[in-house]
This record gives C-alpha cells, sequence and structure tokens, in this order.
C-alpha cells in the first residue's frame, strides 16, 4: 500500500513538472515573438519604410466604422501612399466629391518622436492636387496604429490599424 502511494506521488510530481516546463517553454516563446514584433517595427519605423493595414475609421461626427476593403497608409522614404476613404464635413472639394484621402505625393516636414512605453509617434505632412493634409501617426510596438488626418478643405478624421510588419 505505502509502495503504491509513493509510486502515485512521483508520478504526480513528475507530471507537474511536466506541465511547469511546458508553460515555461510557450512562455518564452510568446515573449520571443513579441521582441521580434518590436525590433521588426522600430527597424521599419527607422527605415521610413511601412505599410499600415487600416481596419477602422473614426471621423468627427458619426460613429466609428469597421472598413470591408482593404484600405492602407504607406510610407516609403520621401513619399506617402494614402488609401483611406473620408467621410465628414468637406469645405471645399472639386466638383464630384473629390477622391477621398487617395493619392501619392511627396512627404514634406517628417518628424518622429519616441513617447512613452514604447510608442512611437510620427508626424508628416503633404500636399495632393485638392487639400493640403497634416498626418500624425502614433505606433504602438506590437504594431498597432491610430493615424490622425488633418486638412485644410475637411473635418479631420483618425484611423485606427495595423503595421504590416510580414516581410
Amino acid at each position: 500500500m505505502m509502495k503504491t502511494s509513493k509510486l502515485i506521488l512521483i508520478g504526480l510530481i513528475c507530471m507537474i513538472a511536466t506541465i511547469s516546463a511546458a508553460a515555461q517553454s510557450r512562455s518564452e516563446s510568446r515573449n520571443e515573438k513579441k521582441a521580434q514584433t518590436e525590433r521588426a517595427v522600430k527597424e521599419a519605423i527607422d527605415s521610413q519604410t511601412y505599410k499600415i493595414d487600416v481596419n477602422r475609421m473614426q471621423p468627427m461626427r458619426g460613429g466609428s466604422r469597421t472598413l470591408t476593403t482593404n484600405y492602407s497608409l504607406k510610407v516609403s522614404n520621401d513619399s506617402v501612399y494614402s488609401y483611406l476613404p473620408y467621410f465628414g464635413v468637406a469645405y471645399n472639394i472639386p466638383y464630384g466629391g473629390g477622391k477621398g484621402l487617395v493619392f501619392s505625393e511627396p512627404i514634406t516636414e517628417y518628424k518622429t518622436k519616441e513617447l512613452k512605453k514604447g510608442r512611437m509617434q510620427i508626424d508628416f505632412k503633404t500636399r495632393s492636387e485638392g487639400d493640403n493634409y497634416e498626418y500624425s501617426l502614433t505606433i504602438y510596438p506590437n504594431g498597432s496604429t491610430t493615424i490622425h488626418v488633418q486638412a485644410s478643405n475637411r473635418q479631420s478624421i483618425s484611423y485606427t490599424g495595423e503595421m504590416d510588419i510580414e516581410k
């Protein structure tokens, strides 16, 4: 009877040790993946070459909307490729409503600033044929991003999305 109890106790100890080792391994794997993502985000920001896949927009008036089309904002060195929808009040736009925030133009006044908790703020200006824009991006270490766009001839609008760090 005593031998059986010892065997059961030894079996339980071995099982607990195995489960603990597996949990620690998963935790280390998660931490390594998180560190790898943070490095990729930082490298993309430092190289000024990145793409943000946008999945939600928040106009100044009305509720936020989930976007089902593949909208994005791409920065490549000294240019911005903006493919974003626009909903809101426009004060002065071309006949027919314009193209939303869909354009490819050079960037002026590109600035990066490190914020608390590993966040980065990127501000830049650009001009399309119909408007002047100020973009302000807040990029979190995990790649999630908030984009705020202030235009001269429209109400401001915000977007959220994820940095595309798959290479």
